[in-house]
């Protein structure tokens, strides 16, 4: 009897938890980095300045390239509080008695837990775990797609747009180049034929004589590209896909064509907004119609043949019924009616889910003009402004027949695709430095390579302490 007593109040509280959580309203008293409750309202949410400007950092570094290891190392070394002992000393947090011994130790796993919380988005997230049954006493966690998630609950401290591009950055896992740093063209260079990604190949510092002068030079580490499907031993491709070629770019070409398209599809945005407001629209429209004729053809060849399907499967159940076939075979084929099935009715459903947002989406022109916005300045190229401007580099195989190597690279920009600029239209240049001597150009090359020594030995030194972490 006490049992289904406790049953029955569960079952009553959890019935109260859910359509409090359904109808926008926080499920716990918690408050995570970065919020204070406030004091007039215990339910709604106030941004803390000194814990904001941390997170923001967070989601900074994140873009510009940084691990949560990397992080967390770099907030370690400028003294910043970790999130449990700053809200202790709020009279806050789970430990608000507790000294920490180490208050400025930050875990790669609290770096980690901040970046994918869509709370510093503005919006409220509920019912991330839950229990099977009143008896237990531990949460288990539930996929993203069962999380109710309420926008624009409370004032967001990361801009969408940063929290949706160090998503994209985590999700790749970067290789250290030859300098022992994370490269960021890593996950977004494609193989334009077989789609896979291009794997970076490493290559030391090198060492040559100069055929003028004799003396040696030293030449950088290169980090170069390779179909992911592709090997250079034997000749020919490995796994699946064995037939790829080698769609050879190095790093310095795709991040000269990257800037060069930055360069001028932000500068043809800033001085002809209107028509490149224009222009896009046009393009998304034509687009749309496209895919929306595309994919009415194929939601109604969904259909016919999960009718066809039925009427397989009910054949088949009366044979087996009948005797006319046993229990193995029915077993496989109807097996497979049904996988196929499952598998018509998801692609369907995500078909008419994309058609309808065709009918609603207009042209993210403007959050690309946000990103514009925020660079003045688009001479150099850096980790930050590759990840907030590039979705993904499609790098075809090069030709050779003419005798000069020509390769075609396909740049698709974040919120507008692959963009053309008009003809006729020209960046202007900033005015060349002027030629310097043979010595300066000397010393020059000598000071650029005492730096990067001194950054590859900075790089082996952390990955041995890594190691021995």
């Amino acid at each position: 009897m006490a049992e289904w007593y406790a049953r029955d109040a569960s079952r009553k509280l959890k019935a109260v938890y859910q359509s409090k959580g359904n109808n926008g309203k926080r499920t716990t008293n918690g408050i995570i980095y970065g919020y204070l409750k406030d004091p007039n309202d215990k339910t709604k949410w106030v941004i803390d300045p000194e814990a904001a400007a941390v997170v923001q950092r967070i989601f900074q570094m994140s873009v510009n390239g940084m691990g949560p290891f990397q992080i967390a190392k770099a907030l370690e070394a400028d003294g910043i509080e970790t999130p449990g002992c700053y809200l202790a000393k709020l009279g806050l947090g789970t430990r608000k008695n507790n000294v920490y011994k180490r208050p400025c130790r930050w875990a790669g796993t609290t770096i980690a837990n901040i970046l994918e919380k869509p709370e510093y988005m503005g919006h409220t997230v509920n019912f991330r775990s839950v229990k099977e049954s009143f008896k237990d006493r531990r949460q288990t966690k539930r996929p993203k797609e069962e999380w109710v998630i309420v926008e624009n609950t409370h004032t967001p401290i990361v801009d969408p747009g940063i929290w949706e591009t160090a998503q994209r950055c985590r999700k790749v896992i970067r290789r250290p180049d030859s300098l022992g740093e994370a490269n960021p063209l890593t996950g977004v260079l494609y193989c334009a034929d077989c789609g896979r990604r291009l794997y970076m190949h490493r290559r030391g510092p090198m060492k040559k004589i100069s055929k003028i002068t004799g003396n040696i030079i030293h030449e950088s580490g290169r980090n170069d590209f390779y179909c992911s499907t592709y090997s250079r031993r034997g000749g020919g491709g490995t796994g699946r896909d064995s037939d790829c070629s080698v769609h050879y770019i190095s790093t310095k070409t795709a991040n000269a064509l990257i800037l060069e398209t930055i360069k001028r599809v932000s500068g043809f945005a800033k001085s002809n907004e209107a028509e490149f407001m224009k222009m896009l629209r046009e393009e998304s429209a034509i687009k749309q119609a496209e895919a929306a004729k595309s994919h009415k053809r194929q939601i109604a060849k969904n259909e016919k043949r999960i009718v066809e399907l039925d009427s397989l499967f009910r054949k088949t159940y009366e044979d087996f019924v009948a005797g006319r076939l046993n229990e193995k075979r029915f077993e496989q084929l109807s097996g497979g009616y049904e996988t196929e099935q499952a598998g018509l009715e998801q692609q369907t459903t995500g078909l008419k889910a994309e058609l309808t947002q065709f009918n609603t989406d207009s042209v993210r022109a403007d959050k690309f003009m946000e990103i514009v916005g925020k660079y003045a300045d688009v001479a150099e190229l850096t980790p930050a402004m590759r990840h907030e401007f590039v979705e993904k580099v499609l790098v075809h195989e090069a030709d050779n027949s003419s005798g000069v190597r020509e390769q075609r690279v396909d740049i698709y920009l974040n919120f507008i695709g692959q963009f053309e600029v008009p003809e006729g239209f020209a960046v202007e240049e900033k005015a060349a430095p002027e030629p310097q001597s043979p010595d300066e150009q000397k010393r020059a090359k000598w000071r650029e390579y005492a730096r990067k020594s001194r950054e590859r030995k900075l790089a082996a030194k952390m990955r041995g302490q890594q190691k021995t972490a």
